[in-house]
C-alpha cells in the first residue's frame, strides 16, 4: 500500500523514479535540482536499484549520455535546472527527433543573468520548442505522481517521445509535504517493464541519427510535429489509468471554481494554489472569478482550454517569463494565437510577476484583478504588464 509521509519533494521525487525502475541515471547537479539525483545516487550506492548511475562533467554531457541509454533500451531518467536546462538546448533537439523516451525533472529556476538561482519560468519557456512533451506540478504530489506517469507516457509506442516534468524550484523542490508514495509494486502494475521499439544492437546493426538532406529535413520536421500533436490522445488515456488506479486525477487543462466566472486567471506551477486561496477570497465577497491552469504544456492543448475558458468575460493571464523586446509573455501569446478568431473570445489582460522568486502575494492578484475589471469596464488594453517593479513600470527602478 501507498505510504503517506512528510518528505522534501526532491527525495520523494527520486524515490518516485527509484519505483519506476529506471536502469540509467546520467545528471549532473544544479541548484535547486541537486537534492534529486543526489538521492538517486544514494539509492543505487546502497543496492536498493539496481541501475547504472553515470557521472558527468556537465548536463550537455549528462542528457547526451541519456541518449545513448536510451537508444541501447534503457528506461531512462534525468534532472536540471535552468543554466543546465540551456546548456542541454542542442542536444534536446536530437533526443525528440530521434524519438528517444526518457523522462527529465526540471525544478525551474530563473535564468541569468544576474544570477539568481530562485524560481520562474524563463527556462522551460525558453525551451518551448525543443519537441518534448512538457507537463507541469503545482505541488510534491503532482510531481511525484507525474514523474510515474510520464514514464509511461514516453515509452508508449504510439508516443515514443522524451518528456519533462516541472517542479517550481525550492517553492516546491525543497518543500516538505505530506506525499503518499506508492510502493515498487503498484507501480510495477502501472509502468509494465521497458520493451523498446528499437535499440541499437551490435548483432542487428541499424543507425540512428543520419544526415538531413534538404531533400527529406521538411518532413522529418512534419513527422516531428505529428508525433508530438498525436500524443494527446495517449496522454488522456494514461491520466485516466492512473486516476482509476490511484484516485488521483489530471488533466491537459484543470479548473477551479470557473463555471459561471466572468473573469478567470490562467497560471502554471505552484502559484496556482496561491491562486484559488484568492478565488476563494474573492467568491466570499460575491465576485465571479475562477481559474484555468495548463497541466500540459506540449502539446498544447488547445481544445481543452477553448472549453475551459468559453463564457467567461475576460482573462487575466500571468505569465513568469516574457520576450524582451517582443509581444509580452510566451503563455500570453499562445492564448492569444488560440482564440484568435473564435466568436465571443474573453478579453485577454496579460501580467508578467514572480520573476526570479519573488512572491506573487494576494496584494498582486488583487492588483491584477482590479485592473483587469476595469477593461471590462470600458479602460483601453494595456500591454503587457510586468508588476512588482519597486519605483513604477516596467525598466523603472
Amino acid at each position: 500500500m501507498a505510504q503517506r509521509k512528510g518528505m522534501e519533494v526532491s527525495i520523494a521525487i527520486a524515490e518516485a523514479a527509484s519505483a519506476c525502475d529506471v536502469d540509467c541515471i546520467a545528471a549532473y547537479p544544479i541548484t535547486p535540482q541537486t537534492h534529486v539525483v543526489e538521492h538517486l545516487a544514494e539509492i543505487v550506492a546502497e543496492g536498493e536499484l539496481d541501475a547504472e548511475f553515470i557521472p558527468v562533467e556537465s548536463e550537455h554531457a549528462a542528457l547526451s549520455a541519456c541518449i545513448g541509454c536510451a537508444a541501447a533500451g534503457a528506461r531512462t531518467f534525468t534532472a536540471t535546472s535552468s543554466q543546465g536546462l540551456a546548456l542541454m538546448h542542442e542536444v534536446l533537439f536530437i533526443a525528440s527527433a530521434l524519438r528517444m523516451p526518457m523522462v527529465m525533472v526540471v525544478a525551474n529556476r530563473a535564468l541569468s543573468g544576474p544570477i539568481n538561482i530562485w524560481n520562474d519560468h524563463s527556462d522551460v519557456m525558453t525551451e518551448r520548442d525543443v519537441g518534448w512533451l512538457q507537463v507541469f506540478a503545482e505541488n510534491g504530489q503532482e510531481a511525484v505522481d507525474l514523474v510515474i506517469l510520464a514514464h509511461k507516457i514516453s515509452e508508449d509506442h504510439r508516443v515514443l517521445l522524451p518528456i519533462m516534468v516541472h517542479f517550481d524550484g525550492f517553492i516546491v523542490s525543497h518543500m516538505i509535504e505530506p506525499l503518499s508514495l506508492p510502493d515498487r509494486d503498484e507501480v510495477k502494475k502501472f509502468l509494465p517493464n521497458f520493451v523498446p521499439a528499437m535499440r541499437l544492437d551490435i548483432d542487428n546493426p541499424i543507425s540512428m541519427g543520419p544526415v538531413g538532406m534538404p531533400t527529406v529535413y521538411t518532413e522529418a520536421k512534419m513527422v516531428a510535429e505529428a508525433a508530438v500533436r498525436g500524443s494527446y490522445g495517449p496522454i488522456v488515456e494514461t491520466f485516466k489509468g492512473f486516476g482509476d488506479m490511484f484516485g488521483r486525477h489530471y488533466r491537459p487543462v484543470e479548473t477551479y471554481r470557473s463555471e459561471d466566472a466572468e473573469i478567470m486567471m490562467v497560471t502554471m506551477g505552484s502559484i496556482s494554489e496561491t491562486a484559488m486561496t484568492w478565488v476563494d477570497a474573492q467568491r466570499e465577497r460575491g465576485e465571479k472569478v475562477g481559474l484555468v491552469r495548463f497541466r500540459l504544456w506540449r502539446p498544447l492543448p488547445i481544445e481543452d482550454f477553448k472549453n475551459a475558458v468559453r463564457g467567461a468575460k475576460a482573462l487575466t493571464v500571468i505569465d513568469r517569463h516574457f520576450s524582451p523586446g517582443g509581444p509580452g509573455g510566451p503563455v500570453s501569446a499562445e492564448i492569444k494565437q488560440v482564440l484568435y478568431g473564435t466568436a465571443d473570445a474573453p478579453q485577454i489582460v496579460e501580467f508578467v510577476a514572480g520573476l526570479g522568486g519573488r512572491d506573487i502575494n494576494m496584494e498582486d492578484f488583487d492588483q491584477m484583478y482590479g485592473k483587469t475589471k476595469a477593461v471590462l469596464a470600458g479602460a483601453p488594453v494595456p500591454p503587457f504588464e510586468l508588476i512588482q517593479v519597486r519605483g513604477g513600470h516596467h525598466g523603472e527602478i
